[in-house]
């Protein structure tokens, strides 16, 4: 069977999955951006809490939220989770926290500690959106 022929069926490519990724470090959240794209999710990043609830109240479909805890500002990676939970129950969040704020979690929301391995964040995030991590082959230094 060509690929011309009618009767072929083809598969419709699988959704990738869109994570919010809020983080005031720009390096921190470029490289986590950048990690995250690699393993073939779709990514919009924010400087901020009130940056991320714009991006939320646009409609943009977010299918999750990965926020520090200690952001600069009025609004904190804690009041973005409670926002997000009261307006967007449906998406799922992560939070990163250091020590002094690992205290704080509430049903729904995964704290990962810091500092943490891209990889863990990646199956975090896998595992809270049902998927299988995909396999990479990696280059041995």
């Amino acid at each position: 069977m060509s690929s011309a022929d009618p009767g072929l069926q083809r598969l419709p490519k699988p959704h990738a999955q869109t994570v919010l990724v809020v983080e005031n470090e720009i390096f921190v959240r470029c490289a986590v951006g950048d990690y995250l794209r690699t393993c073939g999710m779709h990514v919009i990043e924010a400087a901020n809490a009130v940056e991320a609830i714009r991006v939320l109240a646009s409609g943009t479909d977010i299918d999750l939220v990965f926020s520090d805890v200690q952001m600069p500002g009025f609004v904190d990676g804690i009041g973005l989770a409670q926002w997000v939970a009261l307006e967007h129950p449906s998406i799922k969040l992560i939070l990163t926290a250091g020590p002094a704020e690992r205290g704080w979690a509430s049903a729904g929301c995964i704290v990962l500690p810091k500092p943490y391995d891209h990889h863990d964040l990646e199956a975090k995030i896998r595992q809270l959106l049902g998927q299988r991590a995909e396999t990479r082959v990696r280059a041995v230094p």
